[in-house]
């Protein structure tokens, strides 16, 4: 099973709509500044300097520095914890679909 630790800190960091939102527009490109998520976000660039500082404590985006710009991307690798998690409840959601997929096939006949 997934270290609690990663799971726990992936979720925290997803937990929150506007940080979700950030990720969400990171994942969105190769990369971006603070100012350009900060742009037309409604959120201070200070509150997204937080966000992306826990969002990077959880492994789910990485920084690259560039004169004064630091550009950041998202960091696939950092859902691992939660896919992983998830993927602990695949065997429930596989007989649901069956159990669905049975219900359908009767209906049909």
């Amino acid at each position: 099973m997934t270290q609690p630790a990663a799971i726990n800190a992936v979720m925290r960091a997803l937990a929150d709509p506007t940080r979700r939102a950030v990720f969400e527009r990171i994942a969105g490109v190769d990369e971006i500044t603070v100012v350009e998520l900060t742009r037309g976000s409604g959120v201070t660039q200070g509150a997204v300097s937080q966000h992306l500082k826990t969002l990077k404590q959880a492994g789910l985006v990485a920084e690259r520095p560039e004169g004064r710009n630091v550009y950041y991307r998202a960091a696939p690798e950092g859902l691992a914890p939660l896919f992983d998690w998830m993927s602990h409840y695949n065997a429930f959601w596989r007989n649901r679909f069956a159990d669905l997929r049975s219900l359908l096939k009767e209906i049909d006949t």
